[in-house]
């Protein structure tokens, strides 16, 4: 197949082996579906959509039959999408010389003509079926209007072949948010579709990450920046290293949605395909950086010196030291990004296993539906409250697929006037604790977090496709306060902070990320919009800082001008116990652990708390990363 993707400046593209080189390959479709995006009118995407309607439905005339004729229309689509210079010679559709039809209309929309009966056909249906998955995800996750709604008429085409068509197993980007009130690119804003576009742009897609994190633009847009930078901008790392240590820091928390966007971005870049038959696939060189993987993921105060020698000192398998923090950065991106997408709930992509299904399994059905007509998936004519849908297997309700009554609650919560209160109280104290008590008060957090219970199911057995890229699958968070290591102290902030030392360091060995990050974290942590659940003007700046700072006292951390006896105040017991799952364990918050902490804050209020869950613990993980590169420095 031919994907288009961003590699920092250039662009790559990957063949794909499974189409027969004697037949036109479906694999134009994608090509085609990617010129779209990249049009730059209105008249020329509405062009280049004709082109692959056309397409599909030539695919699946059983009158045609391949010959090895140009079709001038793709030539004359190619040169109003790419410019004059994108072909060589450029006809009208009827043969002759181009004269001033602006709008060159396609007879076939294939890239060749094609007579008479045609033998191949049985195959060209099963080739075209590949692309279905595809096709549906379009219909709902791309932020061009006009080309959600030329891939539902590309589906009713098919349908209308007699062939089986895909359908949502479920419906919008996460199971704990309704799809009607996330951002949704017919009704968001200016600046959230524009992130929407250059997230689409960007990754050949708009995925369902990007779409939970556009209730905060502000935010969303440092993460694209960031994202971008370290798997397709400078960078010692070649790419398919990059999406391959993504897929080894994701395995830890078995987190198959990130796996599965990272194989396929693994893949496009020209990875070797047996690597994905597991770690011992892989060359020795990535299979050393492991112990620092697992290390960094759930007890990040183990790493020593002699890790770090370990990969730099192993021959022809010797990592530089910029390579090292470059894989650093990425392990702690993803394994952090990983609680985000387990603490929103976030679904497969539509695209992928376990995101769509076919109707009555595999098997066509006559007459069958993907989406009811009168239901439009485009998001340009679907009713306000978008609440149903007509799928294949029947007609649903959104509310009941993601469940959108909560749990009643098993304990009473602290209501939000009562917490406004709290804050209030505690900016009116002028009495100051001693260095003593203050560390007296950090050790009280310590303990009572190692007492308190995770929530969730105990997980399960390692799937097997996520197994390949598991090794040590026993090795998990550690609480810090049990620690069996007693030569490892408290991690003191003013020892060694992000804001002093580690910003430098990632800067001077990889360049402009350290910039990057540091943007990131701030807007996370600064991010309101001084309201909470439905009071305003409210100063919520105490309230984030108990929780990033407890987050960071999971991780051993401790700040020393903070009062940690804040977030007793501030933090109740049930949140504290979803944000230690959610930062320790992501792959046991469900549903109803997220129903049943924060139940008067909003969903946007709860999505910016998991992402401060996100950017606090990568943040943990890379200073204590920074300080033993520092360390590891100093003494070579």
């Amino acid at each position: 197949m031919f994907f288009q993707t961003s590699t920092g400046n250039n662009v790559q593209k990957c063949p794909s082996d499974t189409t027969p080189k004697t037949q036109p390959a479906p694999d134009e479709l994608m090509f085609e579906l990617e010129d779209i995006c990249e049009a730059k009118t209105n008249e020329v995407q509405e062009l280049a959509l004709d082109i692959v309607s056309k397409m599909v439905e030539s695919w699946l005339d059983p009158t045609n039959i391949v010959q090895e004729l140009p079709c001038s229309c793709r030539s004359d689509a190619l040169s109003h999408i790419k410019g004059p210079n994108s072909v060589q010679k450029e006809t009208n559709f009827d043969g002759g010389s181009k004269g001033n039809e602006k709008r060159p209309r396609c007879n076939t929309g294939d890239k060749i003509a094609s007579r008479g009966p045609n033998p191949v056909t049985k195959e060209y249906l099963s080739l075209v079926s590949l692309h279905l998955p595809v096709i549906l995800r379009l219909c709902f996750a791309c932020p061009f209007r006009k080309v959600r709604e030329k891939c539902r008429g590309i589906l009713e085409v098919v349908r209308g072949k007699g062939l089986p068509v895909p359908s949502p197993r479920v419906m919008g980007p996460s199971s704990f948010v309704q799809f009607s009130e996330l951002p949704f690119m017919g009704t968001c804003d200016e600046k959230t579709h524009t992130l929407f576009v250059d997230a689409f742009l960007q990754n050949n897609r708009l995925d369902h990450v990007s779409q939970v994190m556009g209730y905060h633009p502000s935010y969303l847009e440092q993460f694209l920046k960031t994202q971008h930078f370290i798997l397709r901008g400078d960078g010692p790392l070649p790419f398919d290293y990059r999406h391959y240590i993504a897929i080894m820091a994701a395995g830890r928390h078995q987190c198959s949605y990130m796996i599965a966007l990272q194989k396929h971005e693994f893949l496009l870049q020209g990875g070797d395909q047996n690597w994905l038959r597991g770690l011992k696939c892989v060359p020795q060189k990535l299979r050393n950086l492991y112990d620092i993987n697992k290390i960094l993921a759930h007890r990040p105060w183990l790493l020593r010196t002699s890790h770090i020698e370990k990969l730099t000192k192993c021959g022809n398998d010797s990592w530089s030291l910029a390579e090292v923090v470059h894989a650093i950065v990425i392990l702690t991106h993803f394994h952090s990004l990983c609680s985000f997408v387990f603490s929103c709930g976030v679904n497969q992509e539509l695209d992928h296993a376990g995101g769509y299904e076919y109707p009555g399994g595999l098997c066509p059905v006559s007459g069958s539906t993907v989406l009811s007509k009168s239901a439009d998936v485009t998001g340009a004519n679907m009713p306000e409250d978008r609440q149903e849908v007509d799928l294949t297997v029947g007609r649903q309700d959104w509310g009941e697929v993601v469940g959108a009554c909560p749990p009643s609650p098993t304990e009473p919560e602290v209501g939000i006037t009562t917490l406004m209160q709290r804050m209030k109280t505690l900016s009116e104290q002028t009495e100051e604790c001693t260095p003593v008590e203050l560390a007296k008060r950090f050790e009280n957090i310590e303990v009572q977090s190692a007492e308190l219970g995770v929530v969730g199911p105990e997980p399960q057995e390692t799937p097997a496709d996520i197994s390949y890229f598991v090794d040590d699958p026993g090795f998990q968070y550690q609480d810090f306060a049990k620690r069996a290591e007693s030569d490892i102290h408290t991690f003191r902030v003013q020892d060694y902070s992000w804001d002093d030392h580690g910003y430098s360091t990632v800067n001077r060995l990889y360049n402009d990320v350290g910039t990057l990050l540091d943007s990131k974290f701030k807007t996370a942590y600064n991010l309101t919009y001084y309201t909470m659940g439905g009071r305003t003007d409210v100063d919520t700046s105490r309230f984030r800082r108990a929780i990033w700072n407890y987050i960071q006292a999971l991780l051993g951390i401790r700040h020393d001008d903070y009062d940690y006896g804040e977030i007793n105040a501030l933090v109740e017991k049930s949140l504290k116990s979803f944000i230690k799952t959610a930062c320790c364990y992501p792959e046991r918050v469900t549903k109803k652990v997220y129903d049943r902490v924060m139940r008067e804050f909003r969903h946007s209020e709860k999505v910016h708390v998991n992402l401060m869950v996100l950017e606090s613990r990568m943040q943990a993980e890379l200073i204590y990363a920074l300080r033993t590169v520092n360390r590891y420095q100093l003494y070579n």
